[in-house]
């Protein structure tokens, strides 16, 4: 697996300087978001220059883009914000080639009109379903005009709240290009070790053949997201699973601070190697 980071855990508005830093505190490979460009994360226009200045700083880092967001609220209850972030996703959907990635993660959205990682009571409503279906059509055909593929991440304030509405989304598209970004800790919030291990090992085995990247944060006992580590998710569980289903893609942390990221660093690798060595489970 390659190690990684969301690039916009590092202060800057150059892509430099901040996968230069993703490097220094050693990672591999980033999720890139274009406010690290100097620009809105979901901007209306990205100039060719602008994308190619991003594939230009990761080759000079040696920092792989294996991914960039673009995250807004699919389901959002007023349609004319859906339409804007779609035709955003046009627009960073153009440029991600030239940007050196072919794979651009979604928000598959709330209905909370503020906040798009906050749950809502209709999010689990028929009509919440047909307009992520609506939209992702859309995406799926912006994705086959500019050949990238998407990846949606169950998460439990979102539409897609589990591995198992993940499953029904794929199903209902039958769309290869739909993959999967899996985050353990956005599938539980309390729970005990053996629910814990069973939530995360059922939705590797039901999402192995989509997984293409997976994310690495953490959980607090009382539900509170954690830094990778200092959490109570099973790290070993977790990486083990992911070697079990032959899975060689990226794992990227987030949700935690600069300062923590040589840390975190070090700790993912620990147990990368534990893992190929047959010491962690």
């Amino acid at each position: 697996m390659k190690l990684g980071i969301f690039a916009k855990t590092f202060e800057g508005t150059e892509p430099t300087t901040v996968l230069n830093a993703v490097a220094d505190a050693g990672f591999a490979c980033a999720q890139y978001n274009m406010a690290c460009s100097g620009l809105a994360p979901m901007p209306e226009t990205i100039a060719e220059a602008q994308a190619r200045s991003v594939a230009d700083a990761a080759l000079s880092s040696g920092v792989e883009i294996v991914a960039v967001s673009g995250t807004f609220n699919m389901i959002h209850p007023d349609p004319s914000v859906r339409a804007a972030g779609l035709r955003n996703l046009a627009t960073l959907a153009e440029r991600s080639t030239g940007m050196s990635t072919g794979l651009i993660t979604l928000c598959t959205g709330t209905r909370d009109p503020i906040d798009q990682w906050k749950a809502h009571a209709d999010n689990d409503t028929p009509e919440a379903w047909r307009d992520l279906l609506e939209a992702m059509e859309t995406a799926i055909e912006i994705a086959e005009r500019h050949n990238v593929d998407l990846g949606i991440e169950p998460e439990l304030a979102n539409v897609v709240n589990s591995a198992e509405k993940a499953h029904r989304l794929i199903t209902a598209l039958k769309c290869p290009r739909i993959k999967i970004v899996l985050d353990p800790a956005n599938l539980f919030e309390v729970a005990t070790l053996d629910e814990q291990r069973r939530i995360v090992s059922s939705a590797i085995d039901l999402l192995a053949d989509r997984i293409v990247m997976a994310h690495a944060k953490d959980r607090n006992p009382d539900g509170s997201f954690a830094t990778a580590g200092k959490g109570v998710l099973d790290y070993r569980h977790y990486l083990g699973g992911l070697r079990a289903i032959g899975f060689e893609g990226s794992l990227i942390t987030h949700g935690l601070s600069a300062s923590e990221a040589a840390g975190v660093a070090i700790f993912l690798k620990n147990n990368l190697d534990d893992e190929a060595a047959g010491t962690g489970r």
